[in-house]
């Protein structure tokens, strides 16, 4: 049988809120969306690529991210050491250049695992609690829910006309 992607995670939240949560929902809520592009299509749909020479696909930036949480979270915030899923030394675009469609499913399930993991290293953590960011310098997790909200939002324009391109659907 072949898989199909799920529509994305019940998410939501008030929108008269504290800062905290208000942060917290904008970025489950700009997950949500990139998974709900992908809402509906097969592993081979999902690979499908933009236009040449892009590498670009749904299931590239389903990749990509799960990356750039784990470097956010793990490897910046708290300054582990971490091995990355798809990213390599040698191919930092790995995640883009070397899809299997036939591993979608997994892939997608790593993700919304990495967002639960995600959210559980911030859990403990305060607004205000600050690293030491290589490009950036000082930079707290509040800037840091900045960042992946606008991280995940660019790439969800992405993801619209990708998904657009796969079979018209639009919103």
């Amino acid at each position: 049988m072949t898989w199909i992607a799920p529509p994305p995670p019940p998410f939501g939240g008030s929108l008269v809120a504290d800062e905290r949560t208000l942060l917290e929902g904008f970025l489950d809520w700009q997950r949500a969306v990139l998974v709900g592009k992908c809402t509906g299509l097969t592993g081979a749909e999902l690979a499908q690529r933009s236009t040449p020479p892009s590498t670009l696909s749904l299931l590239g930036l389903l990749r990509h991210v799960t990356d750039v949480e784990l470097e956010w979270f793990h490897q910046r915030f708290r300054g582990e050491t971490v091995a990355f899923h798809y990213r390599r030394a040698d191919a930092k675009d790995a995640a883009f250049d070397e899809l299997d469609p036939a591993a979608a499913e997994q892939d997608h399930a790593r993700l919304l695992a990495q967002w639960e993991d995600s959210r559980a290293v911030a859990a403990t953590a305060a607004l205000d609690d600050a690293f030491e960011d290589v490009l950036r310098g000082p930079m707290s997790l509040r800037a840091m829910y900045l960042h992946l909200i606008q991280e995940y939002a660019r790439h969800n324009g992405h993801a619209d006309l990708l998904r657009q391109r796969i079979d018209g659907e639009t919103g």
